[in-house]
């Protein structure tokens, strides 16, 4: 008996260092995450260029006067409709001579509560003067700015609208920014001075709406309505957020945009982004229609002048800019 005992033990220890090894060795299987399904809204462009009429309707949105106002209430009206974040930021800002005008700046939040943000912005004032037109009896006219300012606003109108039918997993905040085209006329002297434009951006970027506000990244749209658009890589878009420039163009290859936003540098644009990327360190950049063919400077045919009217917006330009940007946000 004495002998046996031990034998057993031994036995029973070898069986269980035998049925430890053979537990090590086998595989683990790794756990799988489930898959999120990301379905990305199809943009309305009959509803953007609704939009853009809608806008258009008030006549020139020049700050100061009664159609500023008007369209100003709309904007406001509209977004709350899909959103309950609206918030509208006045102020005051100098013009390049002189003039103090009171602006304001329109933001709506969705998903407010989210740490992860982006940025979409578009400038909705027309400018007072139509310094490009043709025909010099009308210089001193405004612009309706169709393009020039109702595309970008309007393509942010349908994406709040889709936002309120399909809530993206990240918060968006949409930033319409006022006074951005009172700069000096062309006759002036001091047409070249940058900081006589995008006074709302100015402003804005110094003063946001909420203490210590950052997004990941931000999107500026300006002239994003007219036939035959081309959006080359604006240069400070290249200096200031080359990473962002590369997912949004990326994304636009993805859906067959690729002649639409090739993969080329453009012209350097003093821009609401300028002011965005240098005062609020928030790397943005700017979708721009440049056009090195127009005889317009750098722009479409229409810039500046009388002509920038609904005639000017094309359909399929506004959907390839508000798809892009849905999959920018839905993919994000």
């Amino acid at each position: 008996m004495r002998c046996f005992f031990p034998a057993v033990v031994i036995i029973c220890i070898f069986f269980i260092f035998l049925s430890e090894g053979c537990k090590r060795k086998k595989p683990v299987k790794p756990v799988e995450k489930p898959k999120i399904e990301v379905i990305v809204p199809v943009f309305n462009a009959d509803s953007a260029f609704e939009y853009i009429k809608q806008q258009l309707s008030f006549g020139p949105r020049v700050p100061g006067t009664p159609s500023h106002e008007q369209c100003a209430a709309f904007l406001v009206r509209q977004l709350k409709s899909f959103t309950p974040e609206v918030i509208i930021q006045t102020g005051k800002v100098r013009t390049f001579n002189g003039k103090e005008l009171n602006i304001k700046n329109i933001i709506a939040s969705f998903n407010p509560d989210s740490q992860g943000r982006i940025l979409l912005a578009a400038h909705w004032d027309s400018r007072p003067w139509s310094d490009h037109d043709p025909d010099p009896g009308k210089q001193r006219l405004p612009v309706p700015a169709a393009n020039d300012g109702g595309s970008g606003v309007g393509v942010l109108v349908e994406i709040a609208r889709q936002m309120s039918i399909a809530k993206p997993r990240i918060g968006v905040d949409i930033l319409l920014l006022d006074a951005e085209d009172y700069g000096p006329p062309d006759q002036e002297s001091n047409a070249g001075d940058n900081e006589a434009w995008a006074l709302g951006a100015q402003y804005w970027s110094l003063n946001p709406h909420k203490t210590g506000y950052h997004a990941r990244f931000g999107i500026l749209l300006d002239m994003v309505g007219a036939a035959n658009a081309r959006f080359p890589m604006e240069g400070y878009s290249v200096d200031y957020a080359p990473d962002i420039l590369k997912k949004v163009w990326g994304k636009a290859q993805d859906l067959g945009f690729q002649n639409d936003f090739p993969m080329e540098e453009g012209a350097t644009i003093n821009d609401d982004h300028y002011f965005i990327n240098k005062n609020l360190r928030i790397p943005t950049i700017d979708i721009i229609h440049l056009d090195t063919a127009s005889s317009n400077g750098s722009f479409f045919e229409q810039w500046h002048t009388t002509h920038d009217d609904i005639n000017v917006i094309d359909k399929y330009t506004l959907t390839v800019v508000g798809q892009t940007l849905l999959k920018v946000i839905y993919e994000e």
